[in-house]
């Protein structure tokens, strides 16, 4: 019940304690001010690693040839691991059941492509239909290639829209025909992709064609999986690892590489890297929290120390109080709400200050692994909890003193 009397009573003592009251106040504010600017921050990093990782599908896994470091049963290091269609589709049929996306990849590193009087030089890739869920590429006009493509070795391309605005400089590129080294490829889609422009700078074209007109014969130059993922985060990341592993062995079997060698066949799993990466920022988090949590202690230690200074100044008014026939419940309750007003008050003018700088700043804040620093409903409402129990906290101990005031005693203080 809402008793107007009680309230007049905080504000006439807050009052009589300005300095204190301000002080305290202002330690409580920066310490809830400090701790969402914090979390913020901490949110802004965990988003701009997340975007690092929506370049690519987080269960991706990327594998790749190179040379030997190691000679291994006769053969010298040095020797050049070209990977093939057949390898390809021997670990397809072998990890069928644990794969959801799969694709053999070869490519044209800076390929000429022209279109009328405009050309640059592009990242060209002969790839499967499945390599756009692999790479999360939107598609954003026209379509991308399918399988119908790849049996009939169509010249048919899917641009990125760096592309289509490099040279076609706002002409819809659907149906036109760009020049690949001299070979024209009709333009069947345009795509979008979260990396941005640089992964939007590149064509994907069909590997059967790309490996005819090109002279790929059978050779590809890497092969990208997703890995089919459980509902257990870290039950993907043990079979990921799993997989991993296994077809690490089995090439390096296939191609007669030593087991120990790290360069001959290198196999990158996204999921293996995303959560050691999570796993950081999880840390820095946890971290911020400390600190946020220390900095509001230390206010709340301030508001525990002018409620006491209260108590003190307030001993003779509570043993009159008490003689009066006032409960010790009614004593410890005028205590408690005293500090949770001081508590609240201050903690929620730290609280809008914070959440509002974040809302200017946020916007401006340019870095790939910091972006849109901000903190949720939740987090703000775990803050004012946070702000409650350290009111509660903080008035317990002098409200604990103010109870035990014996009347008789009070009386006689001077």
């Amino acid at each position: 019940m809402f008793d107007i009397e009680r309230w007049q009573e905080i504000f006439e003592t807050l009052r009589k304690n300005k300095l204190q009251t301000f002080l305290t106040g202002l330690s409580v504010a920066s310490g809830i001010f400090i701790l969402v600017i914090l979390l913020g921050f901490s949110s802004g990093i965990q988003n701009g690693v997340k975007s690092q990782f929506e370049r690519d599908a987080t269960n991706k896994i990327s594998i790749w040839a190179g040379r030997t470091t190691k000679g291994y049963k006769g053969l010298n290091p040095g020797r050049r691991i070209q990977l093939k269609n057949q390898d390809f589709n021997k670990l397809s049929n072998d990890y069928a059941d644990f794969l959801e996306y799969e694709s053999a990849n070869y490519m044209i590193w800076r390929a000429l492509v022209n279109y009328g009087k405009e050309s640059n030089n592009y990242r060209v890739w002969g790839s499967l239909p499945d390599y756009q869920f692999i790479e999360n590429s939107d598609i954003g006009e026209g379509r991308f290639i399918n399988e119908s493509d790849l049996n009939n070795s169509s010249k048919v391309a899917v641009i990125g829209n760096k592309i289509k605005q490099d040279l076609f400089k706002g002409e819809d590129p659907i149906g036109k025909h760009v020049s690949i080294y001299g070979i024209n490829f009709k333009v069947i889609g345009v795509y979008y992709d979260p990396g941005g422009e640089d992964e939007e700078s590149q064509i994907y074209i069909p590997l059967t064609t790309a490996q005819k007109s090109f002279n790929g014969a059978d050779r590809i130059n890497n092969m990208s999986y997703t890995v089919k993922m459980p509902q257990n985060f870290d039950k993907g990341v043990e079979l990921s690892q799993n997989i991993t592993l296994a077809i690490e062995d089995q090439l390096k079997q296939m191609h007669t590489v030593a087991p120990n060698d790290i360069g001959a066949i290198r196999v990158n799993n996204n999921l293996e890297e995303a959560q050691k990466i999570f796993s950081l920022v999880d840390v820095i988090k946890l971290i911020f929290w400390f600190v946020g949590i220390g900095t509001i202690i230390a206010g709340v230690v301030g508001v525990g120390n002018i409620m006491l200074i209260i108590v003190k100044e307030r001993t003779k008014e509570i043993g009159i109080r008490k003689a009066l026939g006032a409960v010790p419940l009614s004593i410890v309750g005028m205590i408690l709400q005293e500090a949770i007003f001081v508590t609240m008050f201050s903690g929620m003018f730290g609280l809008i200050l914070g959440l509002g700088l974040l809302e200017v700043i946020g916007p401006l804040v340019k870095n790939d692994f910091i972006k849109y620093p901000q903190v949720d409903f939740n987090t703000a409402l775990t803050t004012v909890f946070i702000l409650v129990i350290a009111g509660a906290f903080a008035g317990f101990f002098p409200a604990y003193r103010a109870a035990k005031i014996k009347p008789i005693v009070a009386l006689r203080d001077e």
